[in-house]
């Protein structure tokens, strides 16, 4: 991985990169650089689109008040996209915010938000789910923006991942207590990742109808967090550690 440059502020725009070109910032990216950060003409900023990896680029005058990015050189090239899917319950509103920005910093390529029978939050803007995601991403130098579903039943969103992916779930029932030893058993034997899924389930617990559903599932493993009680933003943080450290790319 390129080094990682901190001391210039990063944004994400939609469109394509390339050296010489000029970028058209929203009223929102204009008031952050010009009012709140002060730059001015020529000032560097570093941006990205999720496609074309990331670009140094400087603030150019459009007008009297409007301002833009010309585009000069870059920096890190796209990296590979990751294939880690992350399933969750949502949370109230600003602990689910949290919990969207950590699944985003530890690396998770597809967030999945799941309706079950306990699941609190009855409505789900995926817009704001969005806007926390290219938070998260601007904020770590993160360059791949993990895709936002819409919200789905839990039966739905398992259904989907298909029949090669290891789903992951957070279980104080597993049968093996030690959550290092329950991942290795599942690793493959030439060292490769395996298609991924972690899955949260909400604060009051999966219901009996839907831990039989997920343990009937093949390629299931059912993760214990240790002897305390997680809130589920914690568990969440937690679980996709483990995982990313015995399975993913921390290894």
């Amino acid at each position: 991985m390129a080094r990682y440059e901190f001391r210039s502020p990063r944004l994400h725009v939609e469109a394509p990169l390339a050296s010489g070109t000029r970028v058209p910032l929203t009223a929102p990216q204009q008031h952050y650089l010009r009012d709140v950060l002060r730059l001015g003409s020529g000032d560097p900023v570093l941006v990205f689109n999720g496609r074309d990896g990331e670009w140094r680029a400087a603030v150019a005058e459009e007008g009297r008040r409007a301002i833009a990015l010309d585009v000069a050189a870059p920096t890190r090239p796209q990296p590979p996209p990751g294939d880690l899917h992350y399933l969750f319950a949502p949370l109230k509103r600003a602990r689910l915010d949290y919990l969207v920005q950590k699944a985003v910093e530890m690396g998770a390529s597809r967030l999945v938000p799941v309706m079950t029978r306990h699941t609190q939050a009855e409505r789900v803007n995926t817009a704001r789910l969005r806007a926390n995601v290219v938070e998260a991403a601007e904020q770590c130098g993160i360059l791949a923006l993990p895709e936002v579903d819409e919200p789905q039943p839990l039966a739905r969103a398992l259904g989907a991942l298909g029949a090669g992916r290891c789903l992951v779930f957070c279980d104080e029932d597993a049968p093996v207590a030690d959550p290092l030893a329950a991942l290795a058993a599942v690793r493959p034997a030439g060292g490769g990742v395996p298609p991924l899924a972690v899955l949260i389930g909400p604060e009051g617990g999966f219901s009996e109808d839907e831990r039989e559903e997920l343990t009937r599932r093949d390629g299931v493993v059912r993760l214990a967090l240790g002897p305390r009680i997680l809130r589920a933003d914690t568990a969440a943080v937690a679980a996709l550690a483990l995982v990313q450290a015995v399975l993913g790319d921390w290894r």
